[in-house]
């Protein structure tokens, strides 16, 4: 009896540890594309870069290279990030700047039309 019941607990503790690491490599890498626009910019122009010099020393392969460099060491640091994050015993329901997991919809403000000023005031 003791054995199921640790068996189950088992197996619920690494499904939310599985489904905890799969909710932060998916908000890590949309904040990277998101938020860290401009880093994404700047990889893009230093692996250009790194392609045309590569070029007189790998013909064939130099932007192969370098754009699976890149992309590799994208996902190399979100799934570290994702991972670390979930070691630690952080939370994604636990954050609260992610509100979208909490499945509340608390709108932080209210509607202000651009014509209200102007018209809001007015009776028919």
């Amino acid at each position: 009896m003791e054995l199921t019941q640790r068996n189950n607990w088992d197996k619920g503790y690494w499904l939310a540890t599985i489904k905890s690491f799969l909710i932060w490599s998916f908000t890590l890498t949309v904040c990277l594309l998101v938020v860290g626009f401009p880093l994404v910019v700047l990889m893009a122009t230093i692996g250009a870069l790194s392609a045309v010099v590569l070029q007189s020393v790998l013909p064939i392969s130099s932007v192969l290279l370098v754009a699976g460099s890149i992309i590799g060491a994208n996902l190399l640091a979100v799934i570290i990030g994702a991972a670390a994050l979930t070691m630690k015993g952080i939370h994604p329901q636990e954050v609260s700047w992610l509100r979208w997991l909490h499945g509340e919809e608390t709108p932080s403000h209210s509607a202000i039309y651009a014509s209200c000023p102007l018209t809001c005031g007015l009776t028919r």
